[in-house]
């Protein structure tokens, strides 16, 4: 009762929000990339906020269904197809025991995700299912999955309430550049002006050196007043290093714990999504905000969560039109009578 991993595509792992706690003894917090659709993911199968997924990068995995179970996909398009025909994404999709779900190469985005009303069954590891493969633990045998693999399901869960309404409008990950809300700091001090003005004002280009613990940018310089090297310290989720050759990395889940290199901003976390839905060659802007906006930026998404959540517990329009027809036409016919 769970999914057979035929082809494991090119980065597939298990995910959750991470594993926090454990910084400090040296263990990086991991999880997934795009927390927003992650979470929508979930949200669409009234899954807890939490529960595993299975996250992909550029090219997807085809698994085979041993069990019936409700899934959602989300992220970028991989084109996904069922039993050889296209499957809808930010949806409910109802998956019947031997239905084989295939995956493509990203045609938006970069990264996917899959959620499971029947819950993957992967042992929780200092509090999360995350793996981080670094470590090489958590996730399916702390490592990406391969062919071969099997994820049995914890629980029996193929029936959700208003079926039909849990679809949403899917996110947008357009190819042209994109800008980046940015919380300047904690080192900001230490860049000149000119270097400041460059960061802010200029345009930078993803590289090819992208991957779950950083993305390296490539562009102007950024000046620094005197040199860029710190005492180690901790690293934010979405902070922005620059080492001496004065081109800014991005850090993201699976992050080294501290850094010696000065940080001259932090992402953002609601745009954090928009960097990592990036491919090499996209272009990057960076725009400053205060941490009060940062904060309502998030509160605003969390509402925004919330009104997704009203709309999949709604009837659908469709039903109740059916509901409607079905009315007229028993009073038409007792009228008949």
């Amino acid at each position: 009762m769970g999914i057979r991993v035929l082809k494991g595509g090119m980065l597939t792992t298990v995910q959750d929000l991470g594993r926090t706690g454990y910084q400090s003894q040296g263990f990086s917090v991991a999880g997934v990339m795009d927390v927003r659709s992650f979470k929508i993911a979930n949200l669409l199968l009234d899954n807890p906020e939490n529960e595993a997924v299975l996250e992909f990068t550029l090219i997807g995995p085809t698994l085979e269904f041993t069990s019936s179970t409700i899934i959602a996909i989300t992220g970028g398009d991989f084109s996904p197809m069922i039993n050889g025909e296209p499957a809808p994404m930010y949806e409910a999709i109802y998956m019947h025991k031997g239905d084989i779900l295939k995956f493509g190469s990203a045609r938006t985005g970069s990264r996917g995700y899959i959620a499971f009303s029947s819950y993957l069954e992967i042992p929780v590891v200092m509090g999360s299912r995350c793996t981080n493969m670094k470590s090489k633990i958590g996730g399916f045998k702390g490592r990406k999955l391969q062919a071969g693999d099997y994820i049995n399901f914890r629980i029996k869960r193929r029936y959700l309430p208003f079926f039909l309404s849990r679809k949403l409008k899917g996110d947008d990950f357009a190819q042209d550049a994109t800008t980046l809300r940015v919380v300047m700091g904690p080192q900001d001090d230490m860049f000149a002006k000119e270097g400041i003005e460059t960061f802010l004002g200029t345009e930078y280009t993803v590289t090819s050196d992208f991957d779950r613990m950083g993305c390296r940018l490539d562009g102007a310089f950024i000046a620094v007043k005197e040199k860029s090297d710190i005492i180690s310290d901790g690293i934010a989720y979405g902070s922005v290093q620059v080492p001496a050759h004065g081109k800014p990395i991005i850090l993201l889940s699976d992050r080294q714990t501290t850094g010696g290199y000065a940080k001259i901003a932090t992402v953002a976390s609601v745009d954090i999504p928009k960097l990592v839905q990036r491919k090499t060659d996209h272009k990057i802007r960076f725009k400053a905000i205060t941490v009060q906006e940062a904060q309502k930026l998030y509160l605003d998404e969390l509402k925004e969560l919330d009104k997704m959540r009203d709309i999949i517990h709604k009837p659908c329009k469709e039903v109740l039109e059916c509901r409607l027809v079905a009315k007229r036409l028993t009073k038409l016919f007792q009228t008949e009578e």
